[in-house]
């Protein structure tokens, strides 16, 4: 249930709003439908993953990778895909703390262990 809140909630304002706004939807959700720090991590890491994958390819694909190709080269990767993994992964690793700490803080507050 999780993942696909973050999932589809993520996609969504991944078209309007900036970047931070997966961290604020994956804690949030995780907050009110997350039961486990360790599942609730894992909900939010592919969800965002793969919802910043589709982004990705969403926004690089029309311009045949033009500008994804000249960022790799200043961060010295050796293609596109390379920053496409290391974007995703990074982003998973956001989404995955925040669902976690969502859990964290509803354990805090009300007590639960």
């Amino acid at each position: 249930m999780l993942f696909i809140i973050v999932l589809i909630l993520t996609l969504i304002a991944g078209f309007v709003a900036p970047w931070w706004v997966a961290a604020i939807i994956a804690f949030v959700a995780a907050y009110f439908t997350g039961r486990r720090p360790g599942t609730s991590f894992v909900a939010g890491f592919f969800a965002v993953l793969i919802t910043w994958v589709v982004l990705i390819l969403v926004k690089t694909i029309p311009n045949d990778h033009v500008l994804a190709s000249r960022i790799a080269v200043l961060l010295h990767l050796p293609g596109w895909t390379m920053l496409l993994i290391v974007t995703a992964i990074m982003g998973g690793i956001v989404g995955g703390m925040s669902a976690m700490s969502g859990v964290l803080v509803k354990q805090a507050v009300k007590g639960d262990k």
